[in-house]
């Protein structure tokens, strides 16, 4: 048995979830999520839990159990709390700048770089080294922030680039002169 599928997910006051048919909307104080379910997956919604289940253990089953349940939870978690991701921007020159919902980064390239954020993304500047991308759906945000990292990824010998706020760069060693 999976041990994440198999965990009931509490639904906290103020969220409303309706299952219909393979589809699953989830309405919460910060907004509304719907999403496409394998319509062989098991939902119930009891007493403010919601149970996820598999009909057999074959192997597609087994796989889809633990990872329905996660990507409910992250749903029932986004409606509620909200998900962000920071990244930060290193290198001399390196800054951006908001203007309204735009946001301009300067990377060292002959141009700015003009980022305007999808439907249901918010992206703040915090100094002119740092972003908080927020949202309600984990996958976008997530989306998001790889789309942003990937303009310029930092470089293992000086750390310039952009990185999350929690990744670490592993350095490696520049040349050594002659001997």
């Amino acid at each position: 048995m999976s041990r994440i599928g198999k965990k009931p997910i509490a639904v906290p006051s103020g969220v409303e979830v309706k299952y219909d048919n393979g589809s699953l909307t989830v309405k919460g104080p910060k907004g509304s999520l719907s999403r496409e379910l394998n319509k062989e997956m098991i939902v119930k919604i009891e007493d403010n839990q919601i149970i996820i289940d598999r009909p057999s253990d074959n192997k597609l089953h087994r796989s889809l159990h633990g990872t329905t349940r996660s990507v409910v939870n992250n749903m029932v978690e986004g409606v509620t709390k909200g998900f962000e991701k920071t990244l930060e921007l290193v290198g001399v020159g390196y800054r951006a700048a908001k203007a309204g919902n735009k946001v301009t980064l300067s990377l060292g390239f002959s141009h700015p770089v003009e980022i305007v954020p999808e439907e249901g993304i918010e992206i703040d500047v915090q100094g002119t080294n740092k972003l908080v991308i927020k949202g309600i759906n984990k996958e976008q945000v997530g989306a998001v922030a790889a789309k942003i990292r990937s303009l310029r990824e930092p470089e293992p010998y000086k750390g310039k680039g952009i990185k999350y706020d929690n990744e670490v760069i592993r350095r490696k060693v520049g040349k050594t002169g002659k001997k």
